[in-house]
């Protein structure tokens, strides 16, 4: 895959799908930037490439706090001069699993204000510095979520449909800029969020297994090598597109 000299910027790489795609990218030697609200882990994850013989950097940023994109984007652009690809990764769920008229005030503001807003904001800001240098790539990470219904779990879902409506939309507006936007849309995989879910009640581990024809979860490393592959000039003619990886969940 072409992505060698690429900057990128992952959000919510501190860990889980954001982390297994910066090591990948760095392998393939990008320069990413590790952007997590948890400057701890984004530091572990910028060393261990560092050790690797890779080049990453971290920085702490709450993608819900617009002034927080901005400086983020800003300083990439002043550090190393552009920015190629933008994979907007970081997400949460919601503290409660409950039907929609239980459903939480706070999770719905939470998980919408990260999920959907710092989405928002991310492309916001990330396509008027792409427009500058005429040309860029913008990732963003929904899920299956975001393709089929998922109960219990109102602001999630909500949040993940509007960020395929939101790659979509984009999509068909800077087509002719030279910026793709793509999705990819990920189903149970192994994680701090599925590990949450599964402990929301004993047998979840079981139910959900149940709705995967490949009888497993993913790994944060399969969902990276699709990140890669949109990240790389080896996928210059798609946008628009959500790229599903889920085991065949979505079959049912």
């Amino acid at each position: 895959m072409q992505l060698e000299n690429k900057v990128v910027i992952i959000t919510g790489a501190g860990s889980g799908i954001g982390a297994a795609s910066a090591s990948l990218l760095a392998k393939h030697k990008a320069l990413v930037i590790i952007s997590d609200i948890n400057i701890d882990s984004a530091q572990k994850v910028a060393d261990q490439i560092n050790t690797a013989g890779g080049k990453a950097f971290a920085f702490k940023a709450d993608v819900s706090k617009f002034e927080e994109v901005e400086l983020l984007i800003s300083q990439t652009v002043k550090d190393h001069g552009k920015i190629d690809v933008m994979v907007n990764n970081a997400g949460i769920g919601g503290e409660n699993q409950k039907r929609t008229a239980e459903h939480t005030l706070a999770d719905w503001d939470n998980v919408i204000a990260v999920n959907q807003t710092g989405v928002f904001y991310c492309m916001k800001v990330v396509l008027k510095q792409m427009m500058k240098q005429g040309h860029g790539n913008i990732i963003n990470i929904a899920s299956l979520a975001g393709l089929k219904p998922s109960g219990y779990n109102l602001s999630y879902s909500a949040s993940k449909y509007a960020v395929v409506g939101m790659t979509k939309s984009a999509a068909l507006e800077y087509g002719r800029k030279n910026i793709r936007i793509n999705a990819v849309c990920p189903g149970y995989t192994e994680s701090a969020l599925l590990d949450k879910l599964l402990a929301s009640r004993p047998d979840m581990r079981e139910t959900l297994k149940r709705l995967i024809p490949m009888d497993r979860f993913g790994e944060a490393t399969e969902i990276a090598e699709a990140v890669a592959w949109l990240a790389s000039d080896s996928s210059k003619y798609m946008t628009g597109q959500t790229l599903t990886l889920d085991g065949g969940t979505s079959l049912l």
